[in-house]
């Protein structure tokens, strides 16, 4: 589980804007650039490489949102 200080000092390296963190996923995503992440289960550490990320449709980042927020988990504005 990331830290919630070095959370919010992560960014998306390509919108430079804040990411939703799915603990239970393993993954970070940004709603701007709609780009996810994944954290390396060997190290823990997330890996904020744009050419490693997974490119989200706006239809799945609508469900990611949507998921977020039933969860109760911070949504970046």
């Amino acid at each position: 589980m990331l830290s919630p200080t070095f959370l919010a000092q992560l960014v998306c390296p390509v919108s430079k804007q804040a990411l939703i963190y799915f603990p239970a996923d393993r993954v970070l995503v940004c709603p701007a650039s709609r780009l996810r992440y994944r954290i390396d289960e060997a190290s823990g550490m997330p890996v904020m490489l744009a050419e490693e990320a997974e490119r989200l449709s706006e239809a799945e980042i609508a469900q990611v949102i949507a998921r977020a927020r039933s969860l109760g988990l911070p949504i970046p504005t």
